[in-house]
């Protein structure tokens, strides 16, 4: 393999990303100044984070906040984050602080706690819970990114709906909703966040659509009423803005790095092609013989829900694993195969010879080889000789011609 070179490409895209966010924030609160009237000076409104990986969250949190507060209200911020954060209040504080929310950030303070108070639920279930903090404010702003989900496919997958209930309620709510397997996001979602917004404790919500380049793209605040309208037609704006890796069939495909940061399942199932919940159906493309992982996020706090995804992990990635968080996750979400640990190779070079050899690759130099950063960063990535003529020429492909080795001491290559 030490002969094995890569050949790095560029995805183009040509949707653009909003530069003056705070500007756009202030757009959408003026666009639906009905639905943020309080009903007295000072009331205090919990604005819901918790998501990973949003690009911009910082100022647009910010500018939501300040928003608020010019109409009188006294914001705080509230970690909707279902069971993540090791399922702590401090865990979910520090997630936060990871992300960039602190109080100094965004000029409002951050309250956790994973007390939560039951809410009227139907005879058939599922029970519902709401933040305690939340439901003794004056009112809850959701902000969240609309996404496709990384367990299942419906109406509605990441997003306002979504965070209305398992992110809102907490561990508690988390647990509840997956016990009923993948029909439980997928079949009783929708009817959950209805009987949460009957509450009228949730005043609406602020969701993010990104463009290919992890660039805010859209942005969209809904009154309570608009909510899963909004939520839905959000989806499917980003169904159409989602990335994809440019070849369908690969014998290896080779990741940097996994987290919680990138994804809630440490790699983006919509990209990988692997789901591996039992009850929904595997993606039919893109169709991968053997992955390999080479490292955990630092912001990911060692939760590496998503790890049983890949099938072969450097010792580097496996001696970052915060087991207790990673289980708490796993077992919350009771999708359990994606907590299993894959082999774990001693160095980089030996992670690459065993997912070939998964892979069935009889001659390495004519193995359909794909590297990425990540699957959040997928602009820019490095294909293998039996790829790139395949590459060049096909529209939004560039291949730029520059080479790397496939190996390099321990390393894929130099950065």
């Amino acid at each position: 393999m030490d002969d094995i070179e890569l050949t790095r490409i560029r995805l183009r895209w040509d949707e653009p990303g909003i530069e003056d966010i705070e500007a756009a924030v202030a757009a959408e609160f003026s666009r639906r100044e009905d639905a943020f009237r309080f009903p007295r000076p000072g009331a205090r409104i919990a604005v819901a984070v918790g998501s990973r990986g949003i690009a911009n969250l910082v100022r647009i949190v910010g500018a939501a906040v300040r928003e608020l507060s010019a109409r009188g209200a006294r914001p705080f911020i509230l970690p909707a984050m279902g069971s993540h954060g090791g399922a702590t209040a401090e865990g979910q504080r520090e997630v936060l602080a990871g992300y960039g929310i602190t109080e100094a950030a965004v000029g409002a303070p951050v309250v956790s706690s994973m007390d939560v108070v039951e809410l009227p639920s139907g005879a058939d279930g599922p029970r519902l819970f709401m933040a305690r903090d939340a439901w003794e404010s004056d009112g809850v702003l959701l902000v969240n990114r609309v996404k496709p989900h990384t367990d299942f496919h419906g109406s509605h997958e990441s997003g306002l709906v979504k965070m209305a209930v398992i992110g809102l309620g907490k561990q508690t709510q988390a647990l509840e909703i997956h016990s009923y397997g993948v029909s439980g996001l997928r079949e009783r979602l929708l009817p959950a966040a209805r009987a949460v917004l009957e509450t009228g404790k949730i005043l609406g919500g602020l969701g993010i659509v990104e463009n290919p380049r992890e660039e805010t793209a859209v942005l969209r605040l809904a009154s309570a009423a608009g909510l899963v309208e909004t939520d839905r037609e959000l989806l499917a704006r980003a169904r159409g803005l989602q990335p994809r890796l440019p070849i369908d069939d690969l014998d290896v495909l080779l990741v940097d790095e996994m987290g919680k940061d990138i994804s809630g399942v440490g790699m983006d199932s919509n990209i990988i092609g692997r789901i591996r919940v039992r009850g929904q159906e595997e993606p039919d493309r893109p169709r991968i013989a053997s992955i390999a992982v080479f490292d955990l996020t630092e912001a990911s706090h060692g939760n590496a829900l998503g790890v049983g995804l890949a099938d072969v992990i450097t010792r580097r990635l496996r001696d970052k694993i915060d087991f207790r968080a990673t289980a708490e996750n796993v077992v919350t979400s009771g999708f359990l195969e994606r907590g299993k640990i894959p082999l774990t190779a001693e160095t980089g070079r030996r992670a690459v010879e065993i997912a070939l050899r998964g892979a069935s690759v009889r001659d390495a130099a004519a193995a359909r080889i794909l590297r990425i950063r990540n699957t959040l960063a997928l602009e820019e990535m490095w294909a293998s000789d039996a790829l790139v003529g395949e590459l060049a020429g096909r529209e939004g492909v560039e291949v730029t011609g520059e080479r790397a080795p496939l190996l390099s001491g321990d390393d894929l290559y130099p950065a």
